[in-house]
């Protein structure tokens, strides 16, 4: 991957927004350092953070798999019950 100015700007704008909002501190020097701050970047609350994370993946040509969405909470046995044995309207034959 080469570094661009592009790609530093980009960097450096996220690193800032990162310790910001999530108090993550990534160098720019370390290594994985775009991977961390894509990661950090698919965490965040922040449309515009996540806006420049898509940024600067595209400008160093990194894709991350984005992660497993989590399950849906277990309903109760009393919760089910009452889920599928409510009246729903008039039945129609």
């Amino acid at each position: 991957m080469e570094l661009t100015k592009a790609v530093l700007d980009c960097m450096q704008v996220l690193r800032r927004r990162l310790r910001e909002e999530q108090a993550v501190d990534i160098r720019l020097s370390q290594p994985g350092a775009v991977p961390s701050m894509l990661a950090a970047c698919a965490d965040s609350t922040n449309e515009e953070t996540r806006l420049l994370g898509e940024r600067l993946s595209e400008l160093c040509g990194i894709r991350l798999v984005q992660p497993a969405p989590p399950p849906a909470p277990m309903l109760s046995e009393a919760e089910l019950i009452e889920k599928y044995t409510r009246y729903m309207g008039p039945l129609r034959g």
